[in-house]
């Protein structure tokens, strides 16, 4: 292949998307080719219809004229001849024949006194003769008929086109009534040709003329048509990005006009619709958080009577009726202890005021940091090497990884196994248990708030916020956390972490924040 051939199937490759996009993609397009189209075969079909029309009446008008001088010369010339004329009187009559106002080529063949068939040419010996008339032609002038009421003379005049070298001609035969010569006539019919070839060039041009007037109609209706389109889509798109209070300029009474008002109506009943969600959205969000804010101080009252309560278990001065009490009391206390730091949690999220506070952390070891805080060392077994560091925020990993490996020890089954490797700018970060495994009904789930796989616990310890929380923990950081079920048994939690999370932290600019307004 050549350096050439190439360059062409690379430009190919690169445009034929473009084109095809093109092609198959743009209203105006489409218009322009079904105008054109339309102007197309409407133009060629008048066209054609008036060639045909003009070509019949020019050629049938030539054709007639050129038939009844020929036979009138028939009549009066070759009928004056006698019955067995002699070559030399043919010969004349065939030229004085050939004079006549239409100019053609004449043939006459006749016997002489001896029987002999001779031949009279308006022309050279060697001009118009016997083979250029069609046998079928020949056969049919000399074919004598029966005279009848309807048909009273033997032989009739015929005739027939043909084309000889690229040139049109009319041949046509007759023989004289009562006996007499038989009369053949050649007609060019090029001037005719030429007449009708320049008759279709101004066709030809004329359907041209229309198909480009089609197309700068097709062009125009197209603009007048797509414009408002144009500003619809361009509304739309701006609806879509969060711009509720776009609107669209109405003008007309056309139904363009009316889409334009519906697409009015809708945004303004889903800037409405929306408004009124924002509004009971922060209400509540106002709610949660108030009420978290008010619960903490009795919370605090409630905690450090509990801490005393739970003083006086461990050094056994509780009556021991009462010690299921009192124990029941402690464990609820701290259970609305969590649940009222978990709704903060959830509230600060929802509000977007959570912030990242990075460090680099050496994974491994805040893995063990971990759950050796919580007591879980028996219960956990940690595949990680030392070394793997990430900038992330250690707080937040920390309760990522509380909620995972608190979740499988409480629902799974010993021991936990946590892994730990790096995967191009990720840290990925597997926690999986060797319980039962999670229903797949409850595997779309398990990251919704409050969400318990069994209706039947609905007072299980914890709040089903948990999993919730290490989610959006994984997602301030630009992560995420997928759970599944191991084909060994159990159920798989892994969190992807990018190694580098310090550009989250990072302020919006002004035109950032503006445009998020927006």
């Amino acid at each position: 292949m050549t350096e050439a051939q190439g360059g062409v199937r690379g430009w190919a490759a690169a445009h034929g998307g473009t084109w095809s996009r093109l092609r198959f993609t743009s209203l105006r397009l489409r218009l322009v080719v079904v105008f054109g189209l339309v102007a197309l075969t409407a133009a060629v079909s008048a066209s054609g219809i008036a060639y045909w029309l003009n070509r019949e009446a020019v050629l049938t008008r030539t054709q007639d004229a050129v038939l009844r001088d020929f036979e009138q010369e028939m009549q009066n010339r070759a009928g004056a001849l006698p019955q067995s004329p002699t070559q030399d009187e043919l010969q004349h009559t065939a030229g004085q024949m050939a004079n006549s106002s239409q100019r053609f080529s004449v043939l006459l063949v006749a016997a002489d006194e001896s029987g002999k068939t001779v031949y009279g040419n308006s022309g050279a010996l060697n001009g118009f003769s016997l083979q250029d008339v069609p046998a079928s032609l020949r056969k049919a002038v000399t074919k004598e008929q029966k005279v009848t009421s309807t048909n009273k003379y033997a032989y009739h005049l015929y005739w027939q086109r043909i084309v000889s070298d690229g040139t049109p001609y009319l041949v046509a035969g007759t023989k004289v009534i009562g006996g007499g010569p038989t009369g053949y006539m050649l007609k060019s019919l090029e001037p005719e040709a030429k007449d009708l070839n320049s008759l279709a060039w101004s066709l030809g041009i004329a359907t041209g003329l229309a198909l480009l007037g089609s197309a700068l109609l097709a062009q125009a209706a197209s603009t007048t048509v797509l414009k408002p389109v144009h500003r619809l889509g361009v509304a739309a798109r701006r609806l879509g990005e969060g711009k509720l209070d776009t609107r669209l300029q109405v003008s007309g009474t056309d139904e363009l006009a009316d889409l334009s008002r519906t697409f009015n109506n809708a945004a303004a009943a889903l800037e409405k619709r929306v408004d009124d969600m924002a509004a009971r959205d922060n209400a509540s969000r106002r709610f949660v958080a108030d009420m978290s804010h008010e619960l903490r101080t009795p919370l605090t009252a409630i905690t450090a009577v509990t801490e005393v309560l739970e003083e006086e278990l461990e050094s056994g001065g509780i009556d021991p009726m009462v010690d299921p009490a009192v124990r029941l009391v402690v464990s609820e206390t701290r259970r609305l202890n969590d649940l009222v730091e978990n709704l903060m949690e959830v509230t600060r999220f929802d509000a977007g005021t959570a912030r990242l506070v990075v460090d680099d952390v050496d994974v491994a070891d805040q893995i063990t940091a971990c759950i050796d805080a919580r007591a879980w060392l028996d219960a956990v077994e940690l595949d990680a090497e030392r070394g793997i560091h990430a900038r992330l925020d250690p707080r937040r990993l920390d309760v990522i990884l509380a909620n995972l490996v608190g979740n499988a020890l409480k629902h799974g089954g010993s021991p936990v196994r946590i892994a730990v490797r790096e995967a191009d700018e990720e840290v990925v970060i597997e926690v999986r248990d060797h319980g039962p495994g999670i229903p797949e009904d409850v595997l779309p789930h398990v990251f919704d708030r409050f969400y318990k796989a069994s209706a039947s616990r609905p007072r299980s310890e914890g709040s089903g916020l948990g999993l919730s929380i290490a989610l959006e923990n994984a997602h301030i950081h630009g992560g995420g956390i997928t759970a599944a079920n191991s084909a060994e048994g159990g159920a798989v939690f892994t969190l992807r972490l990018p190694r580098d999370s310090s550009p989250l932290t990072e302020e919006p600019d002004e035109g950032e924040k503006a445009k998020g307004d927006a």
